[in-house]
């Protein structure tokens, strides 16, 4: 079955959700398509968004078979600048955190094409990858990183550990939010850590996709929106302490989540409690701010379709730069066609000459 659709919540498998987003029925964003002739075949799925007034996780209820999605993917780390430094950055902090050496290990969950690992390789750290698209974990170990071609949950977690044993820190960059089981997905980070690791996770964070209304990194890959306030709860359910919260500038704006098991940090670090207290009183954990977006949602659309319209008006050609993902929920919810954005560009060849 490529697509079904939940009836509790991910994060504390409640059915307390309330319905506040409709973007319409959307196609997958990251399947570009090769010829025109596919066209009236692509397949669309509903893009609704949910509130859990419970946890306050956000997340969307319908859910996409994910060897549909990412058993061939189409979006590669390593073709961005700026990722590139960040993940420069993001290996040295790690290494300085955990006073890493030759005797460390670190996971990286959804490796892609290693990008962030190769970055941990000259601090002398041994480094795995877990990878499920099968042409990425491909392009990864032709880039000298050691890549396991798994979707990662408890299961695969004690296959992991079992050949290639225990981490000091078990990383994942824009995964959490694409997974289904969340509970299940940190359930096995948590059994790959010696007793002292961290579980790194970074994520978009809700706060900045509210303030900047960032409803285009909406879609079917993006199954949860994370404030600091939803991870307490859900890392309570799995047996985790969150120590460390970072505020990161990439994707629009993440934080970045270091975890470790109860047995070794029995508590939430206090500035962590404190940063969810501030989600409280910005209003991230009460339905009615969440249905004012919806609305300015809405009229962010309509600002969008009248300027193209009055370009086009004036005689003015636009042109789109980059074609990410996001740009594809816009796009269709947007109703934008080609009569108003004739073509885009892009600098991954994965993607130029698609439509």
């Amino acid at each position: 079955m490529v697509h079904h659709k939940r009836d509790t919540c991910r994060g504390c498998n409640q059915d307390n959700l309330k319905h506040f987003l409709t973007l319409g029925p959307t196609p997958l964003a990251n399947s570009f398509l090769k010829s025109k002739e596919e066209f009236d075949d692509e397949a669309s799925y509903p893009l609704d968004v949910y509130f859990c007034e419970t946890c306050s996780l956000v997340q969307l209820l319908d859910v996409i078979d994910p060897s549909v999605l990412f058993r061939d993917y189409i979006y590669v780390t390593g073709t961005s600048d700026t990722i590139a430094e960040h993940n420069k950055n993001y290996a040295a902090t790690v290494v300085d955190y955990l006073k890493l050496s030759s005797d460390s290990q670190i996971m990286e969950v959804a490796s892609n094409d290693g990008s962030l690992l190769k970055c941990f390789q000259p601090h002398g750290v041994k480094t795995l990858g877990i990878e499920p698209a099968v042409n990425i974990a491909e392009i990864a170990r032709s880039n000298g990183v050691e890549t396991v071609n798994e979707f990662l949950n408890l299961e695969t977690a004690k296959q992991v550990r079992k050949s290639h044993g225990s981490a000091d820190a078990v990383i994942g960059n824009n995964v959490m939010a694409h997974v289904d089981d969340t509970q299940d997905f940190l359930k096995g980070c948590k059994y790959l850590l010696k007793p002292e690791g961290l579980v790194i996770i970074e994520a978009p964070y809700l706060g900045e996709f509210m303030d900047r209304l960032e409803y285009d990194t909406v879609y079917h890959e993006h199954l949860c929106y994370f404030s600091i306030t939803a991870l307490l709860r859900l890392c309570d359910e799995v047996g985790l302490s969150i120590v460390r919260v970072d505020h990161k500038a990439v994707h629009g704006g993440s934080i970045r989540m270091y975890a470790g098991s109860r047995e070794a940090f029995p508590e939430h670090a206090a500035g962590v409690l404190a940063l969810a207290a501030e989600e409280v009183s910005k209003g991230l954990t009460k339905i009615d701010t969440y249905i004012q977006f919806a609305s300015d949602v809405q009229a962010n659309r309509e600002a969008v379709r009248s300027l193209l319209l009055e370009l086009k008006e004036q005689g003015k050609t636009v042109a789109g730069y980059g074609a990410p993902a996001k740009g594809n929920t816009l796009l269709n919810y947007c109703g934008i066609t080609t009569d108003l954005l004739p073509y885009t560009v892009d600098k991954s060849p994965m993607k130029v000459g698609l439509y």
